[in-house]
């Protein structure tokens, strides 16, 4: 049987880190992202809003700074090698992040067969932000969806890997997911939980490695 594995980026691929804090880092202004950080978790900006501040944030960024805010970010250890795993396996691996879909998508270049972030404007941004291309929670069960349709698979054939309540909704309709150095709230309501640096083992927990 074929299975699709789902994974969340910020906090999960990216360990105690994330795409908007990586990018701010290339332009000091990791001191405004924080604060923005903090006001989404609190629920005091939606997720355009906080896109809308964030593209202010970063009005002169330049693809150069996404790709080194990219190579610099500590990920995972054990990405490529789970990915090439899967794969290998004749499974699908796929990244759905809140995060901009141009720093998501450089993940295809690992090894992901899908990679969906929210729609910002190219950069250098010459365009305006459209919200409509923000991604929230729901639309984490929504791409899921899409990605089983287009593979011939269901819900039922999904396991999810994530780490904070915006994977909640996904864990909540599929029947495998690992919480990955997630708080308790998170845990509690996955089949599994890890909590370390390394990819494969929170992977293995699934009973798909080899």
């Amino acid at each position: 049987m074929s299975r699709l594995h789902l994974f969340d980026l910020d906090g999960t691929l990216i360990h105690g880190s994330a795409a908007a804090v990586e990018i701010s880092r290339q332009l000091g202004a990791e001191p405004g992202i924080g604060e923005l950080e903090r006001a989404f978790a609190a629920g005091e900006l939606s997720p355009p809003q906080f896109a809308a501040l964030a593209m202010e944030l970063w009005k002169e960024l330049t693809e150069a700074q996404v790709a080194a805010a990219f190579d610099a970010a500590p990920w995972m250890d054990g990405i490529q090698e789970v990915w090439g795993e899967i794969r290998a396996r004749g499974e699908r691996c796929a990244v759905i992040s809140l995060s901009p879909s141009f720093f998501v998508e450089k993940l295809l270049d690992w090894g992901a067969d899908a990679a969906r972030g929210s729609h910002w404007p190219a950069v250098p941004f010459r365009e305006p932000l459209d919200p409509s291309g923000i991604l929230d929670a729901a639309a984490k069960v929504r791409i899921a969806d899409e990605l089983c349709a287009e593979y011939g698979l269901g819900r039922a054939d999904c396991v999810a890997y994530g780490d904070s309540m915006s994977d909640a909704s996904l864990f909540a309709v599929v029947p495998v997911s690992v919480a990955v150095n997630a708080d308790h709230h998170v845990r509690d309501i996955a089949t599994h939980a890890y909590a370390g640096r390394d990819l494969r083992e929170a992977y293995a927990l699934t009973g798909a490695a080899r």
